[in-house]
Formats: structure tokens, C-alpha cells, sequence
């Protein structure tokens, strides 16, 4: 990820296993473009689904607010409609694969602004589990305590 970062879904770092990702396209309407790059977004609990079908991924479940200067454009306007990704035809290819294969889930990880436009890193992740979770937070407790005895 290079540009300016936009959201961070840091829940998503905390309730699964990162595997892989992919920077992915966002298809917004203008004022969405201006809300998202004012900071008016919010990643957690969102998620990418992938219609085998059309073969078409879409972004559920994340809030982008509406942009108060345009609030005679956006009339009716749902903050958490589906949003479209835009990967190429091998990226798409191969998620449809891994996830039939295992159970694995797509987390939107970031969104970010590179070179003008808006992009979303997805993650293929897999859940993980309570003791893991639990194992994580032990180690990062050690190591700040390492690092704090090794400072004094």
C-alpha cells in the first residue's frame, strides 16, 4: 500500500489470520469520493462477497456517510449500500478458487488514495479462534515488557 491512508479495519488484524492480499478498485458515486477522502468511512464489521455467477465482488456492510455539501444530490441516499470491487479476471479467477477450496473469508483491511483514485486492500483470511486470540495478546504483553526492561 502506497498513498494516503483513508480507513483502517483494525478489528480485522485482531479476529483473523491474514493469508493474503489485494488491492482492488472501489466503483463510488462523487459525493462518496469526496466523503471517503474526508475520513467519513468506517471498515468494521465489513465484508467482500464474490457472486461465482456474475462473477462480480461486492463490499457489504461498510458505512461511508453522506457528504453535507451534497445533500440535494443524495436524496435517499443508504450509507451501507453493496459497493462494487474491481479486480482483474485472473485475481477473480483465483478467488473463487481458494475460497471454495477452504473456509476462507475476504475483509476489506484498508481503504487508501493512490494516485487520485480510491483503493481497498482486501485480506483472505481465515477466523481465528478464541485461544489463539488469547496466545496473541500474551506474546504482545511479553515483548512490551521485554522491550520496556531492555530501555531502563
Amino acid at each position: 500500500m502506497d498513498g494516503k491512508l483513508l480507513a483502517k479495519n483494525k478489528q480485522a488484524y485482531a479476529e483473523y489470520e491474514i493469508l493474503d492480499t489485494f488491492e482492488a478498485g472501489i466503483k463510488l458515486t462523487g459525493p462518496e469520493v469526496k466523503s471517503v477522502k474526508s475520513g467519513q468511512t468506517k471498515l468494521q464489521g465489513s465484508f467482500a462477497s464474490l457472486n461465482p455467477v456474475t462473477r462480480v465482488l461486492g463490499l457489504e456492510g461498510t458505512h461511508i456517510s453522506a457528504y453535507k455539501p451534497a445533500a440535494s444530490v443524495q436524496v435517499g441516499y443508504d450509507p451501507q449500500r453493496s459497493r462494487t470491487l474491481l479486480l482483474n479476471k485472473k485475481e477473480i479467477a483465483s478467488l473463487i478458487g481458494k475460497l471454495k477450496e477452504k473456509r476462507l473469508s475476504l475483509v476489506p483491511l484498508s481503504m487508501y488514495s493512490k494516485s487520485g483514485l480510491i483503493k481497498v486492500e482486501l485480506g483472505l483470511v481465515r477466523g481465528k479462534k478464541q485461544y489463539e486470540k488469547r496466545e496473541q495478546i500474551k506474546k504482545r504483553d511479553i515483548e512490551r515488557e521485554i522491550g520496556r526492561k531492555l530501555k531502563s
